[in-house]
């Protein structure tokens, strides 16, 4: 007699999707640092991918900000500062800064074209958001992506309700349907825990762009889908053997593990 085997671990079904992708279609990655892990599979396999050219960003206005300015190219000036003897930029990373003014000005000016053109020409964005928290710069009333270190007296920090991340994400949506018609968007939730709001804010975080991603996919059933990475961790792969040293990040394994899921 056959012994039906019990499956060890709870498996995530991941939805197909009316517009599937194809390897040799053109791809961007923006968001969190999952976004960098997964975008890093995209160019192993060959495949074309720009994944976050101004560093990561977490939050849905930030990756706005980043988006609309790559592709309006327009007021990108004001975000350029000076602090502790490099010029850097509000919406970018700190990885991208100089002691040479004029140099950091044509790479950023340069960095947002590439983006914007990447966009254009791309058939599939992935959004990986982490948390629904942004920051903004008092002094301006302006939205960072990256504090660079200046003191946090300087900042505001905002927490976004469902409400609002879902108008920043249409609001996207709507760009994008204009500005590259033929493109899709596939939202992501990473996985990463934020400790630093405690495990249950960083749950209510999560939740709050689960809600609102939700709702986005629905108003655009055409152009939007959702790919469970945030599930995938937590349900499927639900053992610290698959979480980094520092037991917040995925390992390298669940990262392959979640990139088997994708690429299906």
């Amino acid at each position: 007699m056959k012994v039906e085997e019990t499956p060890f671990r709870t498996i995530v079904d991941v939805p197909k999707w009316t517009n599937p992708m194809h390897k040799d279609q053109h791809f961007v990655l923006l968001g969190s640092c999952f976004a960098q892990y997964i975008g890093k599979r995209f160019q192993e396999e060959g495949m074309h991918a720009l994944c976050n050219p101004l560093g990561a960003a977490y939050n849905p206005e930030s990756i706005a900000i980043q988006v609309r300015k790559g592709l309006e190219g327009s007021d990108i000036e004001e975000s350029i500062f000076l602090y502790d003897d490099k010029w850097r930029c509000w919406w970018a990373n700190t990885l991208l800064s100089d002691t040479n003014e004029e140099a950091f000005r044509n790479t950023i000016r340069n960095t947002f074209a590439e983006l914007g053109d990447a966009l254009r020409k791309a058939d599939w964005l992935f959004i990986t958001l982490g948390t629904n928290v942004y920051y903004e710069l008092k002094e301006k009333g302006m939205i960072v992506a990256n504090c660079h270190k200046v003191p946090g007296k300087c900042f505001e920090e905002v927490a976004m309700d469902v409400e609002r991340c879902s108008e920043v994400l249409s609001g996207l949506m709507e760009l994008l349907s204009n500005e590259c018609p033929t493109l899709h968007v596939c939202f992501t939730v990473s996985p990463y825990r934020y400790k630093k709001y405690g495990f249950h804010g960083s749950q209510l975080a999560k939740a709050t762009l689960l809600l609102a991603v939700d709702k986005v996919c629905r108003r655009f059933p055409d152009k939007a889908n959702y790919f469970p990475a945030y599930e995938i961790m937590m349900d499927e792969l639900r053992d610290y053997h698959f979480y980094a040293e520092d037991m917040i990040h995925p390992s390298p394994e669940a990262v392959n593990r979640i990139w088997e899921k994708l690429k299906l």
